[in-house]
């Protein structure tokens, strides 16, 4: 019988194929490991009270914290070298009057109602309405399953860690079907919340959405009721919001009954109702604690 020997592989060769069999598995391995692409949040400032502003039933000790102080400037402050120099002969300028506003850009608010066809999509009932009232959009339940069925081209992990809608989801979706120039704002008090939400519907004569319920549930506010223009007094109290809630007209055995379209709900349903935002899910930096809008910063005249 011939003897066949066989060579023994040099130590070199071992270790080479070790190294090309460790990096194909570490390739594969990373291969399965690596998530797809996280969209990105947009970064939304704290939008702080103007110098004055309180909450209606006791004062609010926060002092003014505007984008602006957020990005390292400060508030404008009045000093006697920037103060007007009076002029012999010249008439001053008189001071607007504090009158009291009830502001709501919607006449039929049945019309532009959409009830969620869920009980998890009053985001999209929300942004549906807003269409509406905006012209953008209908009612009907096809277009709010439309919305719905699209929101994975919206949503990430960063605006809601339970997947799905999260208010820079539903500024994304405002914008595809034409609303442009909504932005997620935060705010340290109710009562800011409420009058930048006020000023931003005068402005714009276009409606904000309230992420109510501690940020589980989506409300569309048409209109507000103020002791002052908002938009000429920083001092100015909004006594309460016109609000469509698309969970009307369901009961929740947490908040209760929900109110018909266009309902004013008063201060007291707004402290009941609109809460610093809290998710269980888990923590979100820049919301926790805060009070969160949907607000519009382009003019967009209703059609209602």
């Amino acid at each position: 019988m011939t003897e066949i020997r066989r060579q023994r592989p040099s130590l070199s060769l071992v270790l080479a194929a070790g190294i090309v069999g460790l990096a194909g598995v570490i390739a594969v391995s990373a291969a399965i490991a690596i998530p797809t692409p996280e969209r990105s949040a947009p970064v939304t400032g704290l939008i702080g009270d103007e110098p004055g502003a309180s909450e209606p039933a006791a004062p609010d000790a926060t002092p003014s914290a505007t984008m602006g102080a957020v990005l390292g400037a400060t508030d404008p402050i009045a000093t006697p070298a920037t103060l007007p120099v009076a002029t012999p002969g010249a008439t001053p300028k008189p001071t607007p009057a504090r009158v009291p506003m009830n502001v709501d850009i919607v006449t039929d608010h049945k019309a532009v109602f959409a009830h969620e066809i869920k009980k998890t999509w009053c985001a999209s009932a929300g942004v549906q309405m807003t269409l509406a009232i905006l012209g953008l959009g209908d009612t009907s339940p096809a277009f709010q399953r439309e919305i719905q069925g699209r929101v994975g081209r919206w949503d990430s992990y960063l605006d809601s860690h339970n997947g799905r809608w999260g208010p820079t989801a539903m500024t994304r979706a405002l914008d595809a079907y034409g609303a442009k120039g909504y932005e997620v704002r935060t705010y340290k008090t109710r009562q800011g919340a409420l009058r930048g939400a006020a000023k931003a519907i005068e402005a714009t004569g276009a409606p904000v959405l309230l992420l109510a319920w501690r940020g589980a549930h989506t409300w569309v506010m048409s209109g507000f009721r103020a002791d002052a223009d908002p938009a000429i007094f920083a001092d100015a109290t909004i006594k309460g919001a016109y609000i469509l809630d698309p969970w009307y007209p369901d009961v929740s055995s947490i908040w209760g009954r929900s109110d018909a379209p266009g309902t004013f709900q008063d201060n007291a349903e707004m402290v009941r109702n609109y809460l610093p935002w809290k998710r269980p899910e888990g923590k979100y930096p820049g919301r926790d604690g805060l009070f969160i809008a949907v607000v519009p910063t382009v003019a967009i005249g209703p059609s209602n």
